[in-house]
This record gives C-alpha cells, structure tokens and sequence, in this order.
C-alpha cells in the first residue's frame, strides 16, 4: 500500500505534488515535465479528456487533488503508449496516469460498482486472448449494464472508437490471441495459488 495521502482541506495542497513523487510509479520523473504537450498532441482520444496528461501534471504540481483524481482523462487513456515514446524528457507518462487512476478507485472517486465491472471486463479478455482487446473489453463492460444501456453508451463512443481505427490503435477483425494458450493457463493458475496463499497467511490487500 502506498502512503497516506496529505490530508488538506484547501484548494491547492502543495503536498500532492510531492506525494506523488513519491507513491505513484513513474511519479518521481514528473518534476522534469517541461510542459511541451507532447503527450496530449499524441494522444489518439485527447479530444474526449477534460483536461489531457500535460495539463493533468499541471494540476498535480499545482496540488490541485480532488480535481486531478476526478479528471475523465484517467479513465479515457487507453494505454496505448504513444505519450511515453514521444515524450523527449522519458517520462513514463502512461504509468503516471494508470497509477493515478488505481489511487482514484482506491480513495473512492470513482464509482466502485463501474470500477468492479470494468476490472471483470479487463480480466476476462486476458484469460479469454491472453491481452487486452480494447473492442471486447468495452463491449463486455458496456452490456454488463444490459443491453439498453450497452447500445447506448457504444453510440455515444463512436466517434472515439473511430478515431482509434484511424491511428490504427484498434484492428477490425477477429481478436488477437496469444500462441501459447497452454502457457497462460499456468501462469494463471499460479498467480491463483499465490493470491490464495496471501490471503491465508493475512499478506493480501
């Protein structure tokens, strides 16, 4: 577990920043940010984020918290990397936003049940292709709300899921699997075994 975040009840906790730093993997190289908007320019669905990664370092060396934990744009990254290959200070921009995003969930700013749900969605295409297919996991995760509101929510993504196509972030066609089905199954079970150890020994999170 990462540790306690600077209890502030101002705007602004300086306190963030440094916390940051220090907690968030990739956050110790957030201070050589030199704001150039590469990772924003980069970004396929930059469009869809309230505010972008570049702005988002902003907002966490201006302490501002609650809102960098409420930003749209820890939910939309859809890791694709481009924003860590193109940035020229090697800042390992996705990490930053993925762990960001698990800090979110964990402090509540985000909504559990859709957190749970999504989390199930992830997991399933891993076991299901052995990697993430961004098309199935979204589907799998939009129509566990029922087919009404899976229908809606693909409609009101559209524009994203084309814009992916277009940079060639999202294939058409069957989904991609990994070879070495037989491979993933015992890397699985063993992870099983090692989560069900820790739990028993009182070593779980």
């Amino acid at each position: 577990m990462s540790a306690q975040l600077p209890d502030s009840s101002g705007k602004y906790d300086l306190g963030f920043a440094r916390w940051v730093y220090e907690n968030i993997k990739g956050g110790d190289k957030l201070s050589m940010c030199m704001q150039c908007g590469a990772c924003s320019g980069s970004c396929p669905i930059g469009t869809e984020m309230d505010n972008g990664p570049r702005k988002l370092f902003m907002m966490v060396r201006a302490g501002m918290k609650d809102e960098v934990f409420r930003s749209n744009t820890l939910w939309n990254c859809t890791s694709c990397y481009r924003c860590t290959v193109r940035c020229p200070r090697g800042i390992p921009v996705t990490y930053v936003v993925q762990g960001l995003a698990a800090q979110a969930a964990h402090l509540g700013y985000a909504d559990e049940k859709d957190t749970v749900r999504f989390a199930r969605s992830f997991w399933w295409s891993v076991v299901q292709f052995g990697r993430t297919d961004e098309r199935m996991v979204t589907a799998k995760y939009y129509f566990s709300f029922g087919l009404k509101t899976g229908m809606q929510k693909g409609l009101e993504n559209l524009k994203i899921a084309i814009g992916m196509i277009r940079k060639g972030r999202m294939h058409l066609g069957m989904p991609h699997k990994i070879a070495d089905k037989k491979g993933l199954r015992a890397i699985l079970e063993k992870a099983a075994e090692i989560e069900a150890r820790d739990k028993q020994d009182g070593n779980g999170l």
